[in-house]
């Protein structure tokens, strides 16, 4: 039998690339939330792939950008230091986008690392492009690493919509593991408490259709969550009581909308998806609150885990 391996695995990729849609299909279940928005990822996903021979710890980080805020500089910083300690890097490039001046920021940043990991590139959406376009991106991702002066051990193209190649995904990035430990049990896909996992999924539902300027400044903040006490045990109904946190009043009326509509479209989607997560009935109570400029009160990011 072979030496078992584990490891830690990064994401990174600009926006969009489609590194929260693969790692939900490498893990089989949604752990990070998706979104059309730019920098939707806030914290640091871990998503777990266990195998007889190895445990595989995905890990997607938020994108790094010119801080805006006090949060985005918070968000840069643990990029950074997680970068330093995993032991791949997977740099994801979309098929359907040239590999453009961010990637090549990315990976220029990636190549100063004092202790660099092993990198792999992969190429994400292959099922929007043709052959011909696939493989000039390919052409173009190796142009890449030779402009930053870094080595991808391996290109992996695949498609998490349609799985294509996604299990040559998950072998590749085994087989840059070294031996270790299991390091958490056989069930566990994620390691993210329930609350981090349902306000996520509440904030994804609140993303869509809204408008440019407001995903920066929406948080979700769970107040309570339980099963509700004597239920028949046949019967169980999760309670959750969250509060989508905005920056100004006027952004609270958006997110509530004409008559609740809004508020009552994103707690239709969150429950939907909720369901399929806990695998239980979702009685979901939202309310909007406001946090003045809380992206850049130190209090206020402390006090929301950030």
């Amino acid at each position: 039998m072979s030496e078992f391996v584990s490891g830690f695995a990064c994401f990174v990729g600009r926006p969009n690339a489609g590194k929260s849609t693969l790692i939900n299909a490498l893990v089989g279940q949604k752990v990070a939330i998706t979104s059309s928005k730019p920098q939707t990822t806030r914290r640091v996903v871990r998503g777990i792939v266990t195998t007889p021979n190895a445990q595989l710890i995905i890990i997607d980080t938020p994108g790094v950008s010119k801080p805006r805020s006090l949060l985005q500089t918070r968000l840069n910083d643990l990029v950074y230091e997680t970068w330093s300690e995993v032991d791949v890097v997977a740099v994801v490039l979309p098929a359907n986008q040239h590999v453009g001046p961010g990637d090549e920021y990315l990976v220029s940043e990636l190549a100063k690392l004092s202790k660099r990991p092993k990198m792999l590139a992969i190429v994400t959406k292959t099922d929007l492009v043709s052959k011909e376009r696939l493989a000039k991106q390919l052409i173009e991702v190796d142009e890449l690493a030779k402009r930053t002066e870094v080595e991808f051990e391996h290109i992996v193209p695949c498609s998490a919509v349609s799985g294509e190649q996604t299990d040559d995904v998950a072998e590749v990035l085994t087989s840059l593991l070294e031996p270790g430990p299991k390091f958490y049990p056989d069930d566990d896909l994620t390691d993210q408490p329930d609350e981090t996992l349902a306000a996520e999924i509440i904030r994804e539902a609140a993303l869509e259709d809204v408008r440019d300027e407001l995903p920066h400044s929406i948080a979700v903040e769970i107040d309570e969550m339980s099963l509700k006490p004597d239920r028949p045990k046949d019967k169980p109904l999760l309670q959750i009581y969250a509060s989508m946190i905005v920056e100004r009043e006027s952004q609270k009326g958006i997110m509530i909308g004409k008559g609740g509509s809004r508020i009552k479209q994103v707690g239709t989607e969150a429950r939907r998806q909720l369901k399929a997560i806990f695998g239980v009935p979702i009685y979901l109570d939202l309310k909007v609150k406001v946090l003045k400029d809380w992206q850049k009160d130190a209090k206020q990011l402390n006090r929301l885990g950030f």
